[in-house]
């Protein structure tokens, strides 16, 4: 059960729509179900504000499916699972009752829609290259699932810095701003030193040999010399996306 679920279901007692006893039995229903392959939580939404996300790498389509559906039983109106293969998706699609919407390039599979933006500003989304989209379209979606209007700035790198120049008043208006590259990760401090709201830095694993995979922008990255820019792990869109997110929440949360 959603947050705004418990305070629709909290309204209804107050209205005398709803008996207290039938609204006991449903505050008082298991806050997991035991799938026995995994044990889908009910009520993360009502401790965290979000509800649980389903990691798809490393899970079958009947796992996945099962989880899914129970969230969705349990009364998530929205469920988005990441880390979705294209051939896994589609045979997701196909198990499920509800309409599944896959977005191919993050690899992302959204029940439920898009809410509608509920935050105190933007997300802002910068990619350093067009080989970067896949990892900032997994923040992108994932900040819009969770009700973050989003900008997205993309092939804005710092080989041609004009073209994000070309954008600061977009990154002075925001909330938090996701700054994703690979290569050696420079992106992150030039926009630290533009804007005025946290910066979450995500490296992604596009490069050269001695990019090592992502290391290099990782490290160069933590090295920042720029005040407030966080970093989180290697390709890890979905993890940036998130923290942009709550971070353009916490006044209306507060």
């Amino acid at each position: 059960m959603e947050r705004r679920d418990v305070r629709d279901l909290l309204e209804r007692v107050a209205a005398g729509e709803v008996d207290v006893e039938v609204a006991t039995r449903e505050l008082a229903a298991e806050p997991f179900v035991d799938l026995g392959y995994a044990k889908p939580d009910l009520q993360r939404g009502v401790r965290q504000g979000v509800s649980e996300v389903v990691y798809g790498a490393g899970k079958t389509v009947e796992q996945i499916v099962g989880i899914v559906r129970a969230l969705v039983s349990g009364g998530q109106g929205r469920v988005l699972v990441t880390t979705l293969d294209p051939d896994k998706a589609s045979a997701v699609a196909d198990g499920l009752d509800v309409p599944l919407d896959y977005r191919e390039l993050p690899r992302l599979g959204i029940v439920g829609g898009l809410p509608e933006p509920d935050g105190i500003g933007q997300v802002v989304v910068c990619a350093a290259g067009t080989s970067d989209l896949y990892c900032a379209e997994e923040a992108a979606v994932t900040a819009e699932m969770l009700g973050s209007r989003v900008v997205r700035l993309y092939d804005v790198g710092v080989s041609g810095v004009h073209r994000l120049l070309s954008h600061v008043d977009d990154i002075q208006a925001a909330s938090a701003v996701v700054a994703v590259a690979g290569m050696e990760g420079a992106l992150a401090s030039v926009v630290g030193g533009l804007a005025a709201c946290p910066v979450i830095a995500c490296p992604t694993s596009v490069g050269y040999g001695a990019s090592f995979g992502g290391l290099a922008a990782l490290l160069a990255m933590l090295n920042s010399c720029a005040s407030g820019v966080s970093v989180v792990n290697i390709d890890n869109g979905f993890g940036a996306g998130y923290q942009a997110a709550l971070i353009d929440h916490a006044a209306a949360r507060r």
